[in-house]
């Protein structure tokens, strides 16, 4: 049975009565082999747990800007391999990037960051453009699973990238024009939902003011150690407008969990010593409440602000049931109070 991925997000129980479904959207990014290459026998394994852990329809977040491409293809792959129809997987497509040829040795989009993935990739926005976007990636996909949840990806790093205000008014034009197009697949019919996804929640701001957004993917912005009250104040003006909010990398993109990146990069211990610091004083606060980080992090993102799904991530298959787990863990009252009183957070879930 054919599921509407606008309805489903909105609620859950509506669209497919009597569903428990876990607010979870797993992430794919690893898929395409960030940070690290990972062999096709592990990301088989990681899509298959997504099915063993969760019911039907299993929601993925992806991009044409992971690995160019390739966390697509390898989605694609393992669904066909594991035999999974169409009606059993909803998936998001953050559209903006374009799979190219690869030039020189290493890709020029992100180099460094992604591994060993053999294309290169440009950013692709225009009404036109990001309608090649869509289709590159349903082609990527293969066997007849397609995107029926779109966004423009990273607006804020488009924007940010002009050389002045003539510039930015030309790509915010370029951006508006690529919804207009996003919304008229959706009358159409070949998409259900058009939202944003973004690590600046002030480009969010500009672009939902703009253009009425079915959901709004807010990455590395409101987590347990950064939620500012601006942020929460407009998250809830979104949400009573009926904007469904989806929270990614409530990890900071792994620092809050004792990895080197923060936001994707590594932060100067010298020169960003209160981020260590404030870090050190959150792992001795759970070790004295028992309180695994990722749960804390996991539980903050998800039910401090009006937030109605979360994106995790993971490269280990083994994380899966885990990261499914946690998001019915709930901490001693008196843990969240110690991490206010120590001024660790202004909120509690």
């Amino acid at each position: 049975m054919a599921i509407n991925a606008q309805q489903f997000l909105s609620d859950p129980v509506a669209a497919l009565p009597g569903s428990d479904h876990p607010r979870i959207i797993f992430g794919t990014s690893a898929l395409g082999n960030l940070y690290q290459v990972l062999p096709r026998a592990e990301k088989q394994a990681i899509v298959q747990a997504w099915f063993d852990t969760c019911p039907s329809p299993v929601v993925l977040d992806s991009a044409g800007k992971y690995g160019a491409g390739l966390a697509l293809e390898s989605i694609g792959r393992a669904l066909g391999d594991a035999a999974i129809k169409p009606d059993q997987v909803l998936i998001s497509n953050k559209l903006g990037w374009m799979r190219t040829p690869l030039t020189g040795p290493e890709p020029t989009f992100e180099p460094g960051i992604w591994k060993e993935i053999g294309y290169d990739a440009r950013q692709n926005f225009s009404a036109r453009g990001i309608v090649e976007c869509w289709e590159q990636g349903n082609e990527l996909l293969g066997g007849g699973y397609s995107a029926r949840i779109v966004s423009c990806h990273d607006p804020d790093e488009f924007l940010a990238a002009s050389g002045d205000e003539a510039e930015r008014a030309r790509r915010l034009a370029l951006i508006l024009e690529s919804y207009d197009a996003l919304f008229d697949l959706k009358r159409k019919g070949y998409v259900d939902a058009v939202g944003i996804g973004a690590k600046d929640w002030r480009a969010i701001r500009e672009v939902s003011r703009l253009r009425k957004l079915d959901w709004a993917m807010f990455a590395c912005s409101f987590t347990v150690h950064n939620h500012p009250e601006d942020l929460v104040s407009f998250m809830s003006e979104l949400a009573a407008a009926g904007t469904v909010i989806v929270n990614s990398a409530v990890f900071n993109a792994g620092f809050l969990t004792g990895g080197r990146y923060y936001d994707y990069r590594v932060p100067d211990p010298i020169a960003e010593a209160d981020l260590y610091r404030w870090r050190e004083s959150f792992f001795a606060l759970c070790g004295e409440f028992g309180v695994s980080p990722a749960a804390a992090c996991v539980e903050f993102g998800l039910h401090a602000g009006p937030v109605s799904w979360l994106a995790l991530n993971t490269a280990k298959a083994d994380r899966v049931a885990e990261n499914v787990a946690s998001l019915c863990h709930r901490a001693p009252a008196a843990f969240w109070e110690r991490m206010r009183e120590q001024g660790l957070v202004r909120l509690t879930p």
